[in-house]
């Protein structure tokens, strides 16, 4: 691979827990992630991205961390993880790890430490305010996991930022010893070999110093991507607890940090206001991140022609020097095949779209076979989140089931019984069974990645004249070497001359 093998590239995403479980205690692990990874590499793409592996107490899955330098021992060993940095890039392919930054599990010493007293050595290594003086929170900022984003702490008389759980405290990046602390460890995954991370909410580093009420958001404008329309965190426009401009200087901290190892970053942004203004902001200017995410296509009930070029044209006006990174589904997120009520056709037709978009793409496993949300009951239910909102909203258990390799004993998982069940609706979407059908949803995601791989325009050409006529989008992209010419009619009709779900490239 070339050093800019990122841009244009495609990321595999694999939630830990749910890829295989080589342990039969019906989690899975780094030896089963290892042990699939000649699945990973034959589907054609660049890299792997693993969600977090690092010792935990597990109230967020994993993104509540109490030593960054840690395997916690559900994953297995630095041993296995230094086998697996080992068999992937035998296999061709970059390791990408997930670096939650934004806070840390209550757990972590950092945190004990912090919450000891007023006047110890990381006193100020997380956000703490007084009350007001009738005792309510500092803000009015809300959690995203509901609630108020204030939890109290008798131990110091004050409370604590927390954006997420109350188990995951928010660091204190206005501490330069707090960025330090967190570029050394940085340093060490570097030195451990790995190509590049994934920047888990990478907008929410910093807040206001000054410790501003956030002002109300119009109900016109409230969008449901960032947080589910039942949670009132979409009442508010978030001006001053995230999206801060601080941000832009540690980010090119951390840059500096990553080029002598020739790694890149991934960032997940986080903001349904601003969200591609960052975009811009941290990808457009060299020296910053390489490729950010925002959700314009991990959310909504359907995904028409127009909007996605709304999208683009948007793109154009406020980022047009940034490099997206586009998904449909992810582990935070409905699985897009129920999200947009897709048949195998469509979802066919929606991963050729999604191959020929300029930018680099995430794609999140069980996606390259079809496979829908699970539905599951409340009992089974692990994520708090879905306990928080049930039943407006279900969580993220749905997208975060086991991986279903055949039709052995949970789908080949696991020979134990599973964190979270496996649906017997994915138990007829197997990687067995899809790759002995060559129709097949899985077969139809090789071909649509190598096909990108196989067209320079498709990875790094300009993208223009994009439009849409009713249902059936269409655009051009070009290099010095090709013109392509993508037409796709997103609709289950016969449209222009285009079948239902077919997408037309043309050359030349």
């Amino acid at each position: 691979m070339t050093a800019d093998w990122w841009k244009g590239g495609i990321i595999y995403q694999v939630y830990p827990r749910s890829f295989q479980d080589t342990t039969g205690d019906g989690i899975g692990d780094l030896a089963g992630i290892a042990q699939r990874l000649p699945y990973v590499a034959s589907l054609g793409v660049d890299a792997v991205w693993i969600s977090p592996f690092f010792t935990s107490p597990m109230k967020d899955f994993g993104y509540d961390v109490s030593d960054y330098r840690g395997i916690d021992p559900i994953f297995g060993t630095m041993d296995d993880f230094d086998w697996l940095i080992e068999r992937a890039h035998e296999l061709g392919l970059k390791v990408m790890i997930d670096l939650v930054m934004s806070h840390t599990s209550d757990q972590h010493p950092w945190f004990k430490e912090s919450r000891s007293s007023r006047d110890n050595a990381k006193a100020d290594w997380f956000v703490w305010s007084d009350p007001k003086p009738d005792g309510t929170a500092p803000t009015n900022w809300l959690s995203i996991f509901g609630g108020s984003a204030w939890q109290w702490d008798a131990r110091r008389e004050q409370y604590y930022l927390h954006n997420f759980l109350a188990s995951q405290p928010d660091l204190n990046f206005h501490n330069p010893q707090v960025q330090d602390a967190l570029l050394e460890m940085v340093n060490f995954w570097l030195d451990k070999g790995v190509d590049g991370f994934r920047l888990d909410t990478i907008n929410f580093y910093f807040h206001d110093k000054e410790l501003r009420d956030n002002p109300p958001l119009a109900p016109e404008l409230r969008k449901a991507d960032t947080a589910p329309a039942v949670n009132p965190y979409n009442h508010q426009s978030h001006k001053f607890d995230k999206s801060q401009p601080e941000n832009v200087a540690f980010l090119e901290r951390f840059a500096t940090m990553l080029k002598p190892h020739g790694a890149v970053v991934v960032g997940e942004i986080g903001d349904s206001e601003r969200g591609l203004e960052l975009l811009e902001e941290y990808t457009g200017v060299p020296g910053r991140v390489q490729m950010s995410y925002v959700f314009d296509f991990l959310s909504g009930d359907n995904l028409p022609a127009d909007r996605i070029v709304a999208v683009f044209e948007q793109l154009q006006s406020v980022a047009p020097n940034s490099w997206p990174c586009w998904a449909m589904s992810n582990h935070d997120v409905m699985r897009h095949i129920t999200r947009w009520n897709l048949s195998d056709q469509a979802a066919k037709a929606y991963c050729t779209v999604l191959m020929c978009l300029r930018g680099s793409v995430c794609l999140y496993q069980g996606e390259e076979l079809g496979l829908p949300e699970a539905d599951l009951n409340f009992e089974d239910l692990r994520d708090p989140y879905g306990i928080e909102f049930w039943p407006e909203f279900k969580g993220r258990d749905g997208c975060r089931t086991p991986m279903v390799w055949d039709m052995g004993v949970n789908g080949g998982f696991s020979t134990s019984q599973p964190w979270l069940p496996v649906p017997h609706a994915h138990l007829q979407r197997t990687v067995v069974a899809e790759e002995a059908d060559a129709q097949s949803v899985l077969h139809h995601y090789r071909w649509a990645i190598g096909l990108r791989k196989k067209h320079s325009a498709l990875r790094l050409g300009a993208m223009t004249d994009i439009r849409s006529d009713g249902p059936v989008l269409s655009f051009t992209r070009s290099d010095s070497e090709q013109t392509l010419r993508i037409k796709a009619n997103l609709s289950e009709e016969e449209v222009g001359g285009l079948g239902p779900w077919q997408v037309q490239i043309i050359e030349g």
